[in-house]
């Protein structure tokens, strides 16, 4: 009886030492997350850093139909996407992966803790997702010791339990595939979609779902990249499908499918330097660093925006499509010209290559000087404090180096050459810069400010500005129907002219002459502009003076300030692409012009408008004489040096079409135009218009120097039409561009006569005079 007295005893003295462990313990606990929460192991986020987490997003470039152009980021490409929009394999693919049990606790899985806990995490980590984005958001990789360990996984719990009362299920696994940083520069998951498959998240396969959830555990490690390690990341997306399979999210059978399958990578990277409107994109970070430090444009804290951190939305007026069009137009025909242009370079190979008309001491001249403007010697001569000696130097010693060329892949070769020899071998290439408008609303559709953005910078299209040749001959025409009435059926001698000295502010008398020599009989005007007669386009000047025209071209948007001498009607005066598509789409704008727009609105991440455009327009002609000046122009692509546009190949056997894809182009819609080419053939032009959008194409050397020693490569008609040609072609082929084939709308009260071509009896205008081989080239 003793005996039993004492047993039971010392059972009810084991019972409450195991309460009283159990209840110290339980305190322990609600001590230690109340510590915690108190910030007594380290700052803790407040209220307000949980509804708003401190993540930099990128600024995003958005295209008019929708599509992401691009954006603007120093380290963190980073883009949220809504719940709503990840694919539910992707979803299932983090659950079964991550945390089994995600749906079915509060921020803290006890299960997974406690096995965690017994087998000392050999049975795999207890973190859950929750756990995961506190992690990310607010602490990062914490520290390598025990104790500092354990403090942080507190601080985990403590934020995953808030983090479960703040948000939804949903919001905490959409902000979780938001904030992962999947390696290179793909900061979430909608730029690890784009980047490494080329699609939005909404459009990811179970495949490719896997491959960015096993990422989860490593990205670094997990590398698809073909020099990284891809075997290791599709081995470890392997284990994600299985873990699908194992939960009941896919069969058996289309795991075991799946796994065999390779990862399937489109690899696009996100750079400033790659992928679409790339010039553009370079035009549009000045003009929002323009925009951000106007004082009225601040954030609601006052301060200003930041491009590159704040999560912008720029809505531009680029089309996605017409842009791709014209970049394929562009780099199609001029990586032929430019395989031309070296065979020609390469029979005449000589000291002064690719420099035509410069002597060797004139060529050391002009590479002295670009040297002496290079990036390269502005950082070694201010950055680095070298002297000019120690820079020559430099210049002149071999280093390695990437080199554009069309021929290799990704157009990059690496190879050994001097900084001096580079910047020859790059003034070898011909530049080309190209812009695409609807005269009606002035919205920039297309913007191609070169061939290669990465190793050409200098954009053509705004910045770069060069002589416009017959391209000019336009306003001459329209400040002349302006005052004097003129009909393009109205005819003028042909023969030369001579401005007298001190005439028109003219130093010296002025004789130009026509290309080929022909000065005999009549012509009309629009067979004069057609065909680019100077001697015609003289008379015009002699009768108006130069300075209508000058005042036209500045209401036209011109922003060059040009001297009045009447040798401007030949196109002296250098300006941009973006001036002369803006000065043509007044005459089919009906005589308004439209400033250019290329920024519709802004808004902030949150989606409210912080900036809108409003028109900027002015009457410049009468609808009148801009429409005489269209009629004018389409005499161009009729019978003058656009004809080509028209062609089929039995009409036209000139060697030209050997180097240009998609001739002949056979268009038959009204088209107004004009072609240009300056003096040597240093400068090609193309200004093409329908009713709704105009373009204009300038190609060219970056050094006068650089060009075609004959006109039949040299003129605009070869040099920049075909990129024209191409670029609407493939435009016509998508309907809902709507690109107009109609004819150009005419005033209501029309007192000049303008229908005065020749017609055959299937009402086909007859061409007036044969010009296949003759250039527009003005002398």
């Amino acid at each position: 009886m003793v005996k039993r007295k004492k047993i039971s005893a010392n059972f009810s003295k084991t019972i409450r030492w195991f309460w009283v462990m159990f209840l110290a313990l339980i305190l322990s606990g609600i001590s230690v997350f109340l510590l915690a929460s108190l910030g007594v192991f380290g700052e803790m986020p407040d209220h307000t850093a949980l509804e708003n987490p401190r993540t930099n997003l990128a600024t995003e470039i958005i295209s008019s139909d929708g599509k992401t152009l691009g954006k603007f980021y120093f380290e963190d490409n980073r883009t949220p996407v809504a719940f709503s929009d990840l694919p539910k394999h992707l979803v299932d693919a983090l659950i079964a992966t991550e945390d089994v049990r995600y749906f079915e606790h509060a921020g803290i899985d006890v299960r997974g803790t406690l096995r965690a806990f017994i087998k000392l995490g050999k049975g795999g980590g207890a973190s859950t997702i929750s756990q995961q984005l506190a992690k990310q958001l607010f602490h990062g990789e914490g520290s390598r010791n025990t104790m500092g360990r354990l403090t942080q996984k507190i601080k985990e719990w403590v934020i995953a339990t808030r983090l479960e009362r703040q948000y939804t299920k949903e919001e905490i696994i959409a902000q979780y595939f938001n904030i992962y940083d999947f390696n290179n520069f793909a900061d979430g998951i909608r730029s690890a979609s784009r980047i490494y498959f080329g699609k939005e998240p909404k459009y990811l396969s179970i495949n490719e779902s896997a491959m960015l959830v096993g990422m989860f555990k490593n990205s670094s490690l997990y590398n698809p990249r073909p020099k990284r390690n891809p075997i290791g990341t599709k081995n470890r997306r392997n284990v994600v499908l299985g873990q699908m399979a194992k939960y009941g999210y896919i069969k058996e059978a289309l795991k075991d499918s799946l796994q065999k399958q390779p990862l399937g990578l489109n690899y696009s990277p996100e750079s400033h330097r790659e992928g679409i409107a790339t010039y553009f994109r370079s035009y549009l970070r000045g003009f929002m660093k323009q925009w951000v430090n106007n004082p009225l444009n601040r954030n609601p804290n006052g301060d200003k925006y930041n491009i590159y951190k704040d999560g912008l939305k720029i809505h531009t007026t680029i089309d996605s499509r017409m842009q791709t069009f014209a970049e394929v137009a562009t780099k199609t025909h001029m990586s032929n010209l430019q395989a031309e242009f070296f065979v020609q370079n390469t029979a005449r190979r000589n000291s002064t290559t690719p420099f035509l008309d410069l002597e060797p001491e004139e060529v050391a001249s002009l590479l002295n000087s670009s040297m002496r403007r290079s990036e390269r010697w502005r950082k070694m001569k201010y950055d680095l404090k070298k002297s000019n000696k120690e820079i020559i130097k430099s210049f002149k010693k071999p280093v390695s180096m990437k080199i554009f060329s069309w021929t290799a892949k990704n157009n990059e070769i690496d190879t050994v050459m001097t900084p001096l020899d580079s910047m020859r071998y790059y003034k070898s290439f011909l530049r080309a810069g190209m812009m695409s408008m609807e005269p009606q609303t002035g919205h920039v559709k297309a913007w191609v400010g070169g061939v290669n953005y990465k190793h050409f910078q200098y954009d053509m299209v705004k910045q770069g500005k060069r002589q416009v040749g017959s391209t000019f001959k336009p306003f001459v025409y329209a400040a002349a129907i302006d005052q004097l009435h003129l009909s393009p059926c109205d005819t003028f001698p042909k023969s030369q002219i001579t401005i007298e000295a001190l005439k028109h502010g003219n130093m010296k008398p002025w004789s130009p002459k026509n290309s080929g020599g022909n000065y005999g009989g009549f012509e009309t005007l629009k067979s004069a502009l057609a065909n680019s007669r100077n001697t015609i386009t003289a008379r015009l000047m002699n009768e108006i003076g130069p300075q209508p025209v000058i005042n036209l071209a500045n209401s036209l948007g011109v922003e060059q300030q040009i001297p009045a001498v009447p040798s401007i009607a030949l196109g002296t005066p250098d300006l941009s692409v973006y001036e002369m598509v803006a000065a043509y789409s007044t005459f089919a704008n009906q005589g308004v012009y439209t400033k250019p727009v290329m920024v519709t609105h802004i808004e902030d991440k949150n989606g409210t408008i912080l900036f809108q455009h409003s028109p900027k327009t002015k009457d410049v002609l009468s609808e009148e004489v801009a429409y005489v000046t269209v009629k004018l122009m389409e005499g161009v692509t009729q019978f003058g040096s656009g004809q080509r546009l028209r062609h089929s190949a039995a009409k036209d056997q000139i060697v030209y079409k050997e180097i240009v894809t998609g001739y002949p182009y056979e268009f038959t819609n009204p088209i107004a135009g004009k072609t240009g080419t300056t003096q040597n053939q240093s400068d090609g032009w193309f200004m093409g218009m329908v009713p709704n959008l105009v373009t204009g194409v300038w190609v060219g050397g970056e050094d006068r120097s650089t060009h075609f020693k004959t006109i039949t490569y040299g003129q605009g008609a070869s040099m920049a039409l075909p990129i024209w040609a191409n670029y609407m072609r493939s435009c016509y082929e998508v309907e809902g561009l709507n690109i107009s084939k109609d004819e150009f709308v005419a005033p209501e009260e029309l007192s000049i006569e303008v229908d005065c071509e020749p017609k055959n009896e299937d009402g086909e205008i007859i061409p007036q005079v044969n010009t296949t081989t003759t250039p527009d080239i003005d002398f």
